[in-house]
């Protein structure tokens, strides 16, 4: 059974959802056994969460999920490549999920490594060289806007991200042009567990 929910209503349903969590009274919804097997032969989630890896950020937890709700693509500091851009297109054209949300987090570990390579010149070794390299633009976006803490440089690449993922998919940005889908930057408080608004593109 499709969904069908516009993206201000997705929306609606992921904030009431993180305001459960918030507030200790998560309802657990379509986590039983009769979810289960309903999802068997398709699925119709509402919303697609795309979210650093840090394993504090359960991103179905945080917005008191179930089986079947949410399309999730995770990567350290939700770095996107084409596997996650191709991820997402699918959640879109294929599922036709109604909202992209963009999850950033404060303190977080990739962010924190790149001002330490962006303030000392010393990359870090191996493939986390290139998570580094791609939040690099994010990270000397914020300097020059005078914000060098890392919890505003975090908004700054949900920001950023946002835009990118809108600016390098077709698919992604039809959908928003046609009103089908809306992309929303969040940055979620490890101590409170609320999922703020950053930035939103499209109608939500």
């Amino acid at each position: 059974m499709a969904t069908y929910l516009t993206p201000a209503l997705a929306w609606r349903r992921m904030r009431e959802g993180n305001e459960r969590f918030v507030a200790g009274e998560s309802s657990h919804p379509n986590q039983d056994a009769s979810r289960r097997s309903s999802l068997v032969e398709n699925q119709h989630p509402f919303a697609v969460i795309f979210g650093c890896s840090d394993s504090r950020l359960a991103a179905e937890i945080i917005f008191d999920l179930g089986l079947g709700d949410a399309f999730v693509v995770r990567t350290a500091g939700q770095v996107i490549d084409d596997a996650v851009l191709g991820s997402l297109e699918y959640s879109i054209s294929v599922l036709g999920v109604p909202l992209i949300v963009v999850l950033g987090h404060d303190s977080c570990g990739a962010v924190s490594a790149t001002k330490s390579a962006v303030d000392t010149g010393n990359m870090p070794v191996g493939f986390m060289r290139d998570l580094v390299e791609r939040i690099t633009p994010s990270v000397l976006t914020s300097m020059r806007n005078g914000e060098h803490e890392i919890n505003d440089m975090v908004v700054e690449h949900v920001k950023q991200t946002s835009k990118r993922l809108v600016d390098s998919s077709r698919v992604i940005s039809a959908a928003i042009e046609d009103g089908r889908a809306a992309v929303i930057g969040l940055s979620y408080s490890l101590a409170e567990g609320h999922a703020n608004v950053v930035s939103g593109i499209g109608e939500v």
